[in-house]
């Protein structure tokens, strides 16, 4: 490991010791500002929570245009069932394991901690030879690029923009997907008290690998609340049951990997629904055998509901169970002129049931805007027919790329020199600042990259160590060119 990888890693270190779930980033935006003060840079927030470190040119740059180095703060915090871990105190405990680096039981947080490590490295980096540079850091990207949404006009000057909230060395990304969330409220009816001969069964589905619901929603992986309900709809066929609870899901851009929900059935009915589950979880293995290894699902029993809750009636459990399994999740469509791209998509994101009233998210995501307003016409179609009532988003623009863009024209031609081979040049089924930046700032030129991340937004999320070195020196040569 060299050294400019030893500090960029030392650097994502301290960042993860300090908690920053989205919307909680009040302790990493002060330990940024602490940071560039006691460096000497001038630095400034705005009253979003965004921060700006602005690093003087060296001597000969002073001339040249500004870049804006970009990154956020926040994460997605993602943890396996069994795991104590509290985001809102605990660090993020890291594991070294060979050229891997990855988190114990917990989403890593790479992205994007180790874009700000690599922006911060720079600041660090007396030896550097670059134009003036400005140091961006937003925060909540991950619940809708907010931060962007908000920044304060005068916060940059800068109109080259390089992103570091990519995934894959050796690609650039020269343009992304829009974005719109949406928040399902349905009302439920429950029964007053359960019938007398009653047992409580619990569907648990779990072991699936989850992921990012943009870059990874190609990858034909289940969907744990696709699942589960399938399994209560199937278990409807040939019994009475009646749903009590039901979670599955956290965050609006994760594919949700584990599942429960109890359900009331006649005592009678228990070895006819542990059966019907134990041949579902067959044909769903079947289904997913190349990309669920470890799923598992299975209904256990017990006499005391310990919910507190009454189950709902049979019509509200059918109403349930008929809105879930209309709202869409997975691909949509792909490219008309690629379709190895995915183009329009749907992530059902979150179910839960609360005392009087079904609360489910899905996250459309397209680089067409009219195809991602029309799949959420469509969603919120569904919903009202189920009688629900339905809340968007603010929603966030695609990235339209620029192939005659000043600066990839630059960084293909730094790469190449470098590394004796040009980059991959793509588009990304995901939400990037870059898309809300462009539409605010007149003019931004504007790629992104990254180092080699797998499985973000899972607790499977890892860093490929290597690849961080070649993004540092791809990123140091390209400041350096401008002064050529």
């Amino acid at each position: 490991m060299d050294m400019n990888t030893r500090q960029i890693l030392n650097l994502f270190e301290q960042i993860s010791a300090i908690p920053r779930c989205s919307k909680q980033e009040a302790g990493i935006s002060r330990w940024l500002q602490d940071w560039g003060c006691s460096r000497g840079l001038a630095t400034v927030s705005d009253p979003a929570g965004n921060v700006v470190m602005r690093i003087p040119p060296t001597p000969g740059f002073e001339t040249l245009p500004g870049v804006v180095i970009q990154s956020h703060m926040d994460m997605v915090c993602e943890k396996l069932p069994e795991t104590d871990h509290d985001f809102t105190r605990d660090p993020i405990r890291l594991i070294y394991d060979g050229d891997w680096l990855k988190a114990d039981r917990t989403t890593l947080g790479a992205d994007n901690g180790i874009g700000m490590a690599i922006a911060l490295a720079l600041a660090a980096d007396a030896a550097l030879r670059h134009p003036p540079l400005e140091l961006l850091f937003t925060v909540d990207e991950e619940t809708g690029l907010t931060g962007a949404q908000r920044l304060s006009p005068e916060m940059i000057q800068g109109r080259i923009l390089i992103n570091l909230d990519s995934e894959d060395e050796g690609i650039f990304t020269v343009g992304c997907a829009g974005g719109m969330d949406t928040h399902i409220r349905i009302p439920v009816e429950r029964e007053r008290t359960a019938a007398n001969d009653c047992l409580y069964g619990v569907i648990r589905v779990s072991g699936l690998q989850g992921g990012h619901s943009g870059i990874d929603i190609h990858r034909q992986r289940a969907n744990a609340v696709s699942l589960a309900v399938r399994a209560l709809a199937a278990c409807r066929k040939h019994a009475q049951i009646q749903l009590i609870s039901l979670k599955g899901g956290k965050a609006h851009n994760a594919i949700p990997r584990d599942c429960r929900a109890m359900v009331a059935c006649m005592r009678g009915d228990a070895g006819l629904l542990q059966e019907c589950i134990a041949v579902f979880a067959e044909t769903v293995k079947n289904e997913y055998a190349a990309s669920e290894p470890d799923l598992r699902i299975v209904i256990d029993f017990q006499n005391d509901g310990q919910s507190g809750n009454c189950p709902l009636t049979p019509g509200a459990t059918d109403r349930v169970i008929a809105l879930l399994l209309a709202l869409p999740h997975g691909v949509s469509r792909r490219s008309a002129s690629d379709s190895g791209i995915v183009e329009t998509s749907s992530n059902l994101a979150v179910a839960e049931l609360h005392n009087d009233e079904l609360v489910a998210v899905t996250s459309q995501r397209s680089s067409i805007m009219s195809l991602r307003d029309a799949l959420t016409r469509k969603i919120e179609a569904i919903a009202f027919l189920a009688g629900g009532r339905v809340q968007n988003g603010n929603g966030y623009p695609s990235w339209q790329p620029n192939m005659q863009s000043a600066v990839l024209a630059r960084s293909k031609a730094v790469y190449q020199e470098i590394f004796f081979q040009p980059p991959r040049i793509e588009e990304i089924h995901a939400g990037l600042e870059c898309g809300i930046i462009g539409a605010k700032f007149t003019g931004m030129d504007m790629i992104s990259i990254g180092p080699t991340m797998k499985c973000p937004h899972s607790p499977s999320e890892r860093l490929f160590i290597p690849s961080v070195e070649k993004v540092w020196r791809f990123l140091a040569a390209l400041l350096e060119s401008y002064g050529k």
